[in-house]
């Protein structure tokens, strides 16, 4: 299946000690025994991911989250704090990995990481555009439907979670989440600005004077992982169900259905216009999948949730992925990373907010080219 998310050799950019790796993680484990094969998922644009394979005394695989190196974001990059929602979690729902240890000296390997268990499956990414026919690899229409809703289904799972007996009360605030979101954002667009973008400026315009009246406070919040898409899920190999839910940095306690816009915003859909293809993140876009309303229909039956405002959530989904995406150019423009895959992230944030705004203009989250 060419959508398997394989590992590969390690970036020279993203290179550390993989002794001092190994006697840190042998202090914890002494069933790990020899120096493991490490490997890299190169996928990502935020955390690192590695693949360490040890062979003895039987084939053992962790995997290995660790921050960038030289950026001193903790909000954005609190391996610590990932680690403990993954503890949390773990003995009150099966679809998140077995968290391992974490190390916060950043003298071991350059950075604080931690280590978990491997959850072995398919992360389904977009689709090369040599790849061929999607039937060939099992991607065929009815199997997408059957990851679409499954996908829908696990992300109104987490909604529906006692974050309360997970232990998570210091997870975040609740009360006042949205207008938080909002303005916290738009401040993060000004701190990372390089270009003059007067789509973004349009649109976080919008977003501050359109916040929902009603913003829930403690008794209605749910976790939330706020980066709920498909190279972000584990499938089982007949592609039937979820396994795992991965990449839990920016979870927190809010509005569920701010994490309902985001998921929405990664989600391409046959006949959007081109723009939008810049976001990509799985092969939403083959035949059979749920379309975006599809979606909103299922989860609200699923959660018992209104989502009729659903295009507010949808328009500050693609401000924040423009954000992000800006924050990758940023540090191309620093000179912070020698990935050039962030060199195009600029036209990225033109694309998205541009794609927002058509959303804002026509009221509506389906039909954009239209």
């Amino acid at each position: 299946m060419t959508d398997l998310d394989q590992p590969t050799p390690v970036r020279a950019d993203a290179t550390f000690d993989v002794g001092a790796l190994t006697t840190w993680l042998r202090q914890r484990d002494p069933t790990l025994e020899g120096t493991p094969e490490l490997f890299q998922f190169g996928k990502g644009f935020s955390n690192l991911t590695y693949l360490a394979r040890y062979a003895l005394p039987a084939q053992r695989e962790l995997v290995i989250r660790r921050a960038p190196p030289g950026i001193h974001i903790k909000s954005a990059h609190d391996m610590g704090r990932e680690f403990r929602i993954l503890r949390a979690l773990a003995p009150i729902w099966p679809k998140v990995p077995k968290p391992v240890a974490y190390c916060e000296d950043e003298g071991v390997i350059g950075s604080e990481f931690y280590a978990m268990n491997r959850v072995e499956g398919v992360i389904l990414r977009a689709r090369r555009a040599d790849a061929g026919p999607p039937e060939r690899d099992g991607l065929g229409p009815a199997a997408m439907r059957r990851v679409s809703e499954a996908w829908c289904d696990t992300l109104a799972e987490i909604h529906s979670l006692d974050w309360r007996a997970a232990g998570l009360e210091s997870l975040g605030k609740p009360a006042g989440y949205i207008e938080r979101q909002v303005r916290g954002w738009s401040d993060r667009w000004r701190k990372s600005r390089t270009d003059d973008v007067p789509e973004m400026e349009r649109l976080g315009a919008w977003l501050d004077a359109h916040r929902p009246a009603a913003d829930p406070g403690p008794a209605a919040a749910t976790l939330v992982h706020n980066d709920f898409k498909y190279d972000n899920v584990v499938f089982a190999p007949d592609l039937g169900r979820v396994v795992a839910v991965l990449d839990w940095e920016m979870a927190t306690l809010g509005d569920p259905l701010m994490d309902l816009g985001t998921a929405l915003g990664y989600w391409i859909e046959a006949g959007d216009p081109p723009i939008l293809y810049t976001s990509v993140a799985g092969p939403t876009n083959l035949p059979g999948n749920l379309t975006r309303m599809e979606i909103v229909e299922r989860w609200s039956r699923a959660t018992g949730r209104d989502a009729s405002n659903v295009t507010f959530y949808y328009a500050f989904a693609l401000f924040k992925l423009g954000i992000i995406k800006q924050q990758l150019y940023k540090r191309w423009v620093e000179k912070l990373t020698g990935d050039e895959r962030f060199a195009a992230m600029l036209e990225g944030v033109r694309a998205v907010s541009t794609a927002a705004l058509l959303a804002v203009e026509k009221g509506r989250i389906d039909r954009l080219a239209g």
